[in-house]
């Protein structure tokens, strides 16, 4: 079994701010903006509305419509979906990278972000300030959020197009041969009292960033060092930790030891 580390939500270019940790916990990932047909008005969770926190938190921008992907939060629209599935969409290069790294059914996808601890003041909500002495609860972050194992990959766009409120159904997606979709298995496989895709709160041992770095720098996890990831790809760290430079969206790592361990303790 294969883990991608997929980086999804808010980063520095788009949406420009982290994405909220609730009081409660919840790590609400900001889906990026885009010019599909979703808005950010539309999407709400536990009466927080995505809008309305937006606006609190970055109040300079304005965001309207946003490439709501991967869809894996039940129950977030206002009006809902009839037959809603959950489903991730991946296209061009960063499907290219999937397809060449052999990424296959009962692969498992964990999503993370950039995230910061938020709390109300003045009945609005603001980004707790840094406090060095507590840094996991005040700095900006790297946390996986979310999984998904595959249980089946879509590429044949009349199939795509039935998922009728993804993105990657849109029509302009769906004449792009590299289109494709992930829909989840039922169950985990590794953990079968577990749904095949979910959301995850805040835990410290979610979160990849190193105790007192920048967020891109990782703390030392043996199995995820270049020799076992796709491409053998660079740890650009300066001093230690782990750092891969760049953009990018999607990191596959091989089967390993202590990798499955590791992931099934992230999602327990």
């Amino acid at each position: 079994m294969k883990v991608i580390l997929s980086r999804k939500g808010f980063d520095s270019s788009n949406g420009g701010c982290p994405s909220p940790i609730l009081p409660d916990g919840t790590l609400l990932s900001m889906p990026i903006p885009s010019d599909d047909n979703v808005s950010y008005e539309e999407l709400c969770y536990c009466g927080n509305n995505y809008s309305d926190l937006l606006a609190h938190l970055s109040p300079r921008k304005t965001y309207l419509y946003c490439h709501l992907d991967p869809d894996i939060r039940e129950n977030i629209r206002l009006v809902d979906i009839p037959d809603w599935k959950p489903a991730f969409g991946q296209i061009g290069a960063a499907q290219g990278l999937l397809m060449n790294a052999h990424v296959e059914i009962g692969d498992i996808f964990l999503f993370f972000g950039w995230f910061r601890q938020i709390e109300l003041h003045n009945d609005k909500y603001r980004y707790i300030r840094k406090n060095t002495a507590d840094f996991y609860h005040s700095f900006d972050l790297q946390v996986i959020y979310g999984y998904m194992q595959i249980g089946e990959i879509i590429t044949n766009p009349n199939r795509i197009a039935e998922f009728y409120w993804h993105p990657h159904s849109s029509s302009q997606r769906l004449m792009n041969t590299s289109n494709a979709l992930y829909v989840p298995s039922a169950r985990l496989s590794f953990l079968p009292n577990k749904n095949g895709f979910g959301v995850l709160d805040y835990r410290e041992d979610r979160v990849l960033t190193m105790n007192g770095q920048k967020r891109g720098t990782w703390k030392e996890l043996d199995f995820l060092y270049p020799q076992y990831v796709y491409g053998n790809k660079k740890n650009s760290a300066k001093n230690k930790g782990l750092y891969y430079s760049g953009i990018w969206q999607e990191l596959v790592v091989s089967e390993s030891e202590n990798l499955l361990e590791w992931a099934k303790s992230i999602i327990e």
